[in-house]
């Protein structure tokens, strides 16, 4: 959908903004690091260009939300409960994954069905 002529224009002028806003953005961030450094930055002077949070304090929020929800450490591997085949993106229950959209599904199903030597409906009129 995000391949009209009018949202590559968008964009294009989008990117451009980027590399013409660059260099002021670095030096605002070079500023701010400087007065740090001296140590008389103000909090009001970072603040306008980022939000400083300590990183003891984000530690200390995920831990409490973790309490809260009853949720146990993970080691870090996802829950796969499906099996899909690589070829096909078919599970065991022959449904594609939700993030295909009808169109790839109904390609990769042309496929299978073609390479059975059954017939593949098309669709309009068949004269």
């Amino acid at each position: 959908m995000a391949k009209s002529l009018r949202s590559k224009r968008k964009r294009k002028m989008r990117a451009e903004k980027r590399k013409k806003n660059a260099p002021k953005e670095l030096t605002r961030l070079k500023q701010a690091l400087a007065l740090d450094v001296k140590g008389d930055a103000a909090m009001t002077d970072i603040q306008e260009i980022a939000t400083v949070v300590p990183a003891k304090q984000l530690q200390q929020k995920a831990l409490d939300a973790d309490m809260e929800e009853g949720v146990e450490a993970d080691d870090g591997k996802m829950d796969m409960d499906r099996k899909r085949c690589k070829k096909t993106q078919l599970d065991e229950h022959g449904q594609y994954p939700v993030w295909m959209n009808q169109r790839q599904a109904k390609k990769l199903k042309g496929k299978r069905v073609a390479k059975k030597g059954g017939k593949v409906k098309k669709k309009g009129i068949a004269w």
